[in-house]
């Protein structure tokens, strides 16, 4: 099969071994896959990761040990967990010591023109939302991952740092609790879309004195120093500093200030699926603004040149 495949280098092969799905998976042939800001770290090195990029997709399920799931158009959750272990048994699969992850570690990904992944990490589309928008249920699920771990409540300031894909999707999720909250970015075409929703933006230049350790909760969705230095000017004595991106690279900080203002850090990572779709079906999120361009499998290397641009959105591959 074709796929696009990371090794020194990235590259088109035209003849990799199509995955044969084991006891309790399944095969799912790839319609269409996004590409992610993890995909470009791993290119820097992020988790030392060599085979098939890509982790956001849906495709339709052609071969299963459960014969419901023929047919079905489907995406998929990335943490493959082993599920006997204690981690597994304790109800955390996204933790499981032994698991691999679709894309990223040791688990062959979604540019392809076929994926294999465990049953259990299948989830039916609903047949109002198109692929375009479905390709985004992976993000939008770890977005809605944050007001489960910060407890957030309606009446709380809340402040997103970074425009990025994730930043964008985070904001518009936070922005359904009715919290008081601000986005703040670089690329004021990109805030505009969240202006669209009725969400307040800025640029990082132009941030209100107002918001100065004033924040409940800040979400740094960058992946830079310069992004969590912000988030950590923002957020008050007591309050939540949430980190949202995953990168190749080691982050400086200072943490005596957070230890004095008693700061609580939150790493957050994978989400919920079901209630992703959900926000898809019932159209309370906008994903359609947030794809930048889509390319054919055959054009993986050029789709790849463009995610990485600056100020690039989804960029989407189509096998």
């Amino acid at each position: 099969m074709k796929a696009l495949v990371y090794g020194e280098a990235l590259r088109l092969a035209g003849d990799y071994p199509r995955p044969e799905p084991g006891p309790g998976e399944a095969l799912v042939r790839v319609d269409l896959a996004g590409i992610c800001n993890t995909d470009l770290e791993i290119m820097r090195g992020y988790m030392g990761f060599r085979g098939v990029l890509g982790h956001e997709f849906v495709g339709v399920v052609e071969a299963a040990g459960d014969a419901a799931w023929l047919g079905r158009r489907v995406v998929g959750e990335i943490n493959c967990a082993c599920g006997h272990c204690a981690t597994c048994r304790a109800g955390r699969p996204t933790h499981c010591p032994n698991r691999t992850t679709v894309g990223i570690d040791r688990h062959d990904g979604a540019f392809a023109e076929y994926v294999r992944l465990p049953l259990a990490n299948l989830h039916a589309v609903p047949p109002g939302v198109s692929d375009r928008q479905a390709v985004f249920a992976e993000p939008l699920a770890a977005a809605l991952e944050i007001p489960e771990q910060a407890h957030i409540r309606p009446t709380e300031r809340v402040a997103v740092v970074g425009d990025g894909k994730l930043g964008l999707l985070v904001a518009q999720v936070l922005a359904l609790l009715g919290v008081e909250l601000t986005a703040i970015g670089r690329h004021e075409d990109k805030l505009a879309i969240l202006r669209r929703r009725g969400v307040a933006a800025c640029l990082e230049g132009d941030v209100p004195s107002a918001l100065e350790r004033a924040c409940d909760v800040v979400v740094d969705c960058t992946g830079k120093a310069e992004g969590f230095a912000l988030a950590r000017r923002l957020v008050r004595p007591r309050g939540r500093l949430v980190l949202k991106s995953t990168f190749h690279g080691k982050n400086e900080v200072d943490l005596t200030g957070a230890v004095v203002d008693e700061v609580a850090l939150l790493g957050s990572r994978c989400g919920p699926f079901a209630p992703a779709l959900r926000l898809l079906e019932r159209g309370l999120v906008d994903v359609e603004s947030l794809v930048d361009s889509e390319y054919v499998l055959d054009d993986g290397l050029r789709a790849f040149e463009r995610a990485a641009t600056r100020g690039a959105l989804k960029v989407l591959v189509r096998p």
